[in-house]
């Protein structure tokens, strides 16, 4: 079934978009390399790059050394305010573009119009799970020319790592927060997600299948653990980083808009269960304020080639 489209990031501030860029970490530079040497190696240039979903445009100024010119587009505004201030610049010295779009019809309407054709490699990091598929492979095989690649990654289900202390106490908490408090705020899309896109729809799989991304030419690469996935590789982080990194997914944006007096309490979800975890650390002998984790980020690399 398609993915629910996204309502909560969509919606995003400027405010919002600012605490998503400081929150989220960027991918490995080992996920950029893997993208950009699969592209190349199976006839792909490097001279236009779009980073759909592009949120506030961190896989587009990771990506823009490589390309010659380079797009970022996302349908909220707040979003987009804080990629353009944010800025970036491509391999031929020129600003990144950004501008508001949709997955269905990018390039076509919306801020940047593409001509169809021009696009060398399609950027989606954890994105595609909103997208409405059949029209993104459709919109795909226009805008791309051949030999151009449509490359989609996402980082899973974070875990805890297997090396962090209380590791299986910790886990349990996380699952319990999931399942209990989480759970009622997801949707399909976040389901998707979960289960490293095994589920998302591929040109071959959606109901009126694209022919030009044969399903031979189709690559998947699935991050393990000792692997980086994110820039921190597998980070400790400390309880303030804790909060603030879980704090951006959307399940938690929908829980604060359903208990906006409950966000700055103890009552919080998320506050909640950093004093489980606390608890749980400080039971083992860890200092109070010294409390880390190690987290775990073993995600999952597609990749589809136009022929």
């Amino acid at each position: 079934m398609p993915a629910l489209q996204e309502t909560t990031f969509s919606t995003y501030n400027a405010a919002q978009g600012k605490h998503y860029a400081l929150a989220r970490p960027d991918y490995h530079p080992s996920v950029y390399g893997y993208i950009v040497e699969t592209h190349t190696s199976t006839g792909g240039q490097l001279d236009t790059l779009v980073d759909l979903g592009c949120g506030p445009g961190n896989c587009a100024r990771s990506l823009a050394p490589h390309f010659a010119h380079v797009l970022g587009i996302d349908p909220a505004p707040g979003m987009i305010a804080t990629a353009k201030e944010l800025g970036g610049k491509t391999a031929s010295g020129t600003p990144i573009q950004y501008g508001q779009g949709s997955a269905s019809t990018f390039g076509k309407e919306g801020d940047l119009l593409i001509e169809d054709g021009t696009v060398d490699l399609i950027a989606v990091g954890n994105a595609a799970h909103w997208f409405d598929m059949q029209t993104f492979w459709q919109r795909s095989a226009s805008i791309l020319r051949s030999g151009g690649s449509v490359a989609i990654w996402t980082t899973g289900e974070l875990r805890v790592h297997p090396e962090s202390r209380c590791c299986e106490a910790v886990q349990a908490a996380m699952d319990t927060f999931f399942e209990r408090d989480i759970e009622p705020y997801m949707n399909e899309g976040n389901r998707v997600v979960r289960n490293k896109y095994l589920d998302l729809l591929l040109p071959w799989t959606v109901p009126d299948p694209v022919a030009c991304f044969p399903q031979t030419k189709f690559v998947r690469r699935d991050w393990t653990v000792g692997e980086s996935f994110v820039t921190q590789g597998d980070p400790e982080i400390d309880m303030d980083k804790l909060e603030k990194m879980m704090s951006t997914s959307s399940p938690y944006t929908r829980w604060c808009e359903a208990h906006p007096g409950d966000v700055e309490t103890e009552n919080n979800i998320l506050r909640k269960l950093r004093r489980e975890v606390e608890r749980i650390l400080q039971g083992d002998g860890v200092v109070p304020g010294e409390e880390r984790i190690k987290g775990l980020a073993l995600g999952a690399v597609l990749i589809v080639k136009k022929i």
